[in-house]
């Protein structure tokens, strides 16, 4: 464990947990994470970010200062289907975007509680329809809300036997909004920043009543037959750690080729800290690898 982590575990646990924890109005919350995220979340020098029009709400579009050809990432943030944006992790894009030497899409999606359940996997499947016959192909990928996003949107693609992707990624995702598994309870205390006892408050936002194990909102329960390989990563610390464990047990019965990470003492989607966190940049150069395994099939 580098000493930046061992300094920022408990940071994070003094401040963004307790906010979270008493968190009421979606509108501070959307906010707080906006200028947090201009503060603490540098972009990779040389990164061109241009707004398009791509989907049906735009996005930023992330090219980095040398590109290659190949796919495009198209990138789902996280915040829990209510707050975070394109802006909030489009840093942590452009670290990949540089490793990768590809460029990535981050679309805008519609928030709860506004826009609850579909409006998110509508507008991904719109993002994804709207890019899927780019030459060189897509990878699709996200955290947390993001990353169940993005698997559910993987799931959406198979049945409607779209052009599949390349590959799907995912840093902590949510991909069971009943919150059965074991580790919402076992690592309620451990977690660094997201707090158990909200858990059933952002479901509430999001799904506005609709059944939590719609596969649309909760792709452990999603169908993957003949599904492109998926890599997802995930703290052992976290109150999500059962959903990608499960996820990947669900993948490999279906058949998927599924890789899944589990780290030690890492906090929820560590990536985003790349600015600050060595085991961050390790980990993206670990996903940078992979995407580059695929779009060299």
């Amino acid at each position: 464990m580098s000493l930046r982590l061992q300094l920022l575990r408990p940071y994070l646990r003094l401040t963004e947990k307790r906010h979270l924890a008493r968190a009421q109005d979606p509108a501070a919350l959307r906010r707080s994470f906006e200028t947090k995220a201009k503060i603490f979340f540098r972009s990779v020098r040389g990164t061109r970010y241009s707004e398009v029009q791509t989907g049906p709400f735009g996005g930023i579009e992330v090219m980095p200062e040398e590109t290659r050809p190949g796919p495009l990432i198209l990138y789902f943030h996280g915040g829990g289907y209510v707050f975070g944006s394109p802006a909030t992790h489009r840093a942590m894009l452009a670290r990949l975007a540089a490793l990768t030497g590809l460029g990535a899409m981050l679309p805008r999606y519609r928030l709860a509680p506004e826009h609850p359940f579909p409006a998110a996997p509508e507008d991904a499947l719109a993002a994804y329809c709207a890019v899927m016959d780019r030459p060189g192909g897509v990878i699709i990928g996200g955290d947390s809300a993001g990353g169940g996003l993005a698997l559910s949107l993987l799931a959406q693609i198979i049945a409607q036997g779209l052009p599949l992707p390349l590959g799907c990624f995912a840093f902590s995702p949510l991909t069971d909004v009943t919150f059965s598994g074991n580790s919402i309870r076992d690592n309620a205390t451990s977690d660094t920043i997201l707090p158990a006892e909200r858990v059933g408050d952002m479901a509430q936002m999001y799904l506005a009543g609709h059944p939590a194990d719609d596969p649309r909102a909760s792709p452990l329960f999603a169908s993957f037959y003949g599904a492109p390989p998926v890599w997802l990563t995930v703290g052992d610390t976290e109150i999500l750690l059962d959903d990608s464990r499960r996820m990947t047990e669900h993948l490999m019965t279906q058949g998927v080729d599924v890789t899944c990470i589990v780290e030690h003492d890492l906090p929820h989607v560590w990536p985003i800290f790349q600015t600050l966190l060595p085991e961050a940049r390790q980990t993206l150069a670990e996903l940078a690898a992979w995407i580059t395994s695929l779009s060299r099939l």
